[in-house]
């Protein structure tokens, strides 16, 4: 269940000469999320990062794929039930990933914007191109609401985010529209913690906080959101900000699963697995990716919901059920953190490893290359790097469509 990161992993690893695969998911494209802040700031085309898996996986005759979305779980029956009908399995591998956590705020949920499929990146684009159109012709006591925008959590997602945004207000969108003043346009940044990256090292919060600030971003720290109702956002310290544009970053909750023992779920809707991925409670279900929790001596709170740890979960899980398959013993898993990264913008970057932490132009070069590498196909890795360089010399893209939908 699931095509992200740890599910197309899993398939290519696991031996097409012991296992016939079924993979369900409900949209038909393997999504590259390190990237979608750059589609919805119009600097990347949504396709240079989404990937058809009947493409990806043409040559794997063991296969089989169905459009579907995950209802419940019968253990016991070994079956579940999709949208489109009932399936057995042997083995049954969720993958399922996360989505946005709003604390169980429904107002909030009904009118900000998420970033988690490429549908959400188009949507922000759309709305945020929409929007300078209406600037135009606003009248001015609504211009300060379509002049705000406004990011909920100051993670990689809203930190990136926010310096693709400045970038474009600097470089970009004053040449579409000479008529509006872009000195009164105003991109908030807003985090419950004390830090930008709160999560990385030192010097990647205090460096990501100045390469913010000196971008023009306004960065509201240790304030909480209280609600938000399409215009006004409410803050804990009673301070309002009117804002027709809330970009929701601020948090992750596991995929809801019906079926498995409310005793293995657990803290943000993540499925208690044992070292080997095998959820508890269960003889022949795995979880893996995003929405397992795995306690380790290194990580007894569970590993970092990140992509390489998927991706290697995967890869273990694969090389595990094979091993089950012979009888040999299953290896254990535990994550090597190799570290992190978050963007900020041109030649603005930070990169925390194991034993070396450092920033600025060759952060962003090194930032480029690991994501590069990390594209599945070589002619998108190609499309990308030339989107790049042609950005980085003119500092201009021709990507800004409003690709609207009419129900």
């Amino acid at each position: 269940m699931g095509g992200g990161f740890a599910g197309v992993q899993l398939i290519k690893n696991l031996d097409k000469k012991l296992f016939d695969i079924l993979l369900i998911d409900k949209i038909n494209h393997h999504q590259f999320q390190p990237l979608f802040y750059q589609v919805a700031a119009s600097q990347l085309e949504p396709a240079s990062i989404s990937f058809p898996l009947r493409n990806i996986f043409k040559y794997k005759k063991n296969l089989q794929i169905r459009l579907a979305e995950l209802l419940s779980i019968n253990s016991s029956a070994n079956t579940i039930e999709t949208s489109t009908g009932v399936f057995h399995y042997d083995f049954l591998v969720l993958a399922v990933g996360c989505t946005t956590n709003f604390f169980g705020n429904e107002t909030i949920r009904q009118h900000s914007f998420t970033l988690k499929t490429t549908n959400d990146a188009i949507e922000i684009r759309n709305h945020i191109l929409q929007t300078f159109e209406d600037i135009i012709s606003a009248e001015e006591k609504d211009k300060a609401a379509l002049l705000n925008l406004t990011i909920v959590g100051a993670g990689p997602t809203g930190v990136e985010l926010a310096g693709a945004f400045a970038e474009i207000k600097k470089d970009i969108l004053p040449k579409d529209y000479p008529g509006i003043n872009f000195a009164q346009f105003n991109i908030n940044l807003i985090e419950g913690s004390k830090d930008t990256l709160n999560s990385m090292s030192e010097l990647a919060k205090k460096t990501s906080r100045k390469y913010l600030e000196e971008m023009g971003v306004h960065i509201i720290t240790e304030t909480f959101v209280k609600n938000y109702d399409g215009l006004t956002l409410e803050l804990n310290n009673g301070n309002t900000i009117q804002s027709k544009t809330v970009i929701w970053a601020a948090g992750v909750i596991g995929n809801k699963i019906d079926g498995l023992s409310t005793t293995v779920m657990k803290q943000g809707n993540r499925i208690t697995v044992n070292r080997n991925n095998l959820v508890a409670e269960t003889q022949n279900i795995y979880a893996i990716g995003d929405i397992a929790l795995m306690e380790t001596p290194k990580y007894p709170k569970g590993h970092p919901q990140l992509a390489n740890v998927a991706i290697n979960q995967a890869k273990n899980l694969a090389r595990n059920l094979k091993r089950q398959e012979n009888n040999i013993l299953q290896k254990e898993f535990e994550y090597t953190d190799l570290g992190s990264m978050a963007t900020i913008g041109r030649n603005k970057a930070v990169v925390d490893l194991p034993f070396y932490h450092f920033k600025g132009y060759f952060a962003w070069l090194v930032w480029m290359f690991l994501h590069l590498m990390l594209i599945l196909s070589v002619r998108n890795k190609l499309i990308i790097f030339i989107n790049w360089v042609w950005a980085y010399f003119t500092k201009d893209t021709s990507l800004r469509l409003i690709l609207n939908q009419k129900k």
